[in-house]
């Protein structure tokens, strides 16, 4: 009896290990390549934050999200189709989630070297990402973002888990999700309407962290 348990046991665990696979980023990359028309072959987003960027998001929070449009938790109704089972079972959410999450774009134009020909170099160019300034007075904007957002976003931005990251965000994305949250449309922090981490926050305010967003994307994460 104790050696059929033990089986059982044994095959149950390798059961839950097959379950619980480690991503396919080959998959992950022939799925996005559905994804590519709005948000770029990079996952860079496009149309000044249309459509948001993706790459470098976590794999948890991306995850989270397409499930959230499958479910109708979040509304989005053009993502709603792709988002089905029959379209996007979680087998892929799991590898389309990590293909993207592990996409660096850099903010700084790479070091080439001679060996590096015209073509190279074009397309590493193709993934240098960097979000225009605006304006705004970046030390308020620190202030406010170090005391409301930093606590979950990180201090640079960067997010953690299934929060996402806010720097190397299209800024006219991030005003469009700051006006939905506001309004209830989208849920953030708490459920009830009214008392968000971004009420009661002026439109300089919110001016001022897009405006310190944009200057974070130049700093270093902490070693």
């Amino acid at each position: 009896m104790f050696r059929l348990l033990l089986t059982l046991f044994a095959t149950g665990w390798l059961m839950s290990g097959a379950l619980a696979a480690e991503p396919d980023l080959a998959n992950g990359e022939d799925i996005n390549g559905t994804c590519a028309g709005c948000h770029g072959a990079f996952g860079q987003g496009g149309k000044q934050g249309e459509y948001p960027r993706l790459a470098g998001l976590s794999a948890r929070y991306i995850a989270a999200t397409l499930k959230s449009f499958r479910a109708r938790e979040r509304i989005n109704i053009p993502m709603y189709p792709y988002t089905q089972n029959r379209e996007l079972p979680d087998s892929d959410i799991r590898d389309i989630a990590a293909y993207l999450s592990q996409i660096a774009l850099p903010t700084r134009a790479p070091v080439f070297t001679e060996a590096d020909d015209a073509l190279a170099r074009l397309q590493a160019m193709e993934k240098v990402m960097i979000i225009p300034r605006v304006d705004g007075d970046l030390a308020a904007g620190k202030a406010t973002y170090d005391s409301l957002c930093a606590s979950c976003h990180g201090d640079t931005g960067k997010g953690r888990g299934s929060i996402p990251m806010l720097v190397g965000q299209y800024t006219a994305y991030l005003e469009r999700q700051m006006a939905h949250f506001r309004a209830g449309d989208r849920l953030h922090d708490v459920e009830e309407i009214g008392k968000g981490a971004l009420d009661g926050l002026s439109p300089a305010d919110l001016q001022n962290v897009l405006a310190h967003l944009t200057e974070l994307q130049y700093v270093e994460d902490p070693k």
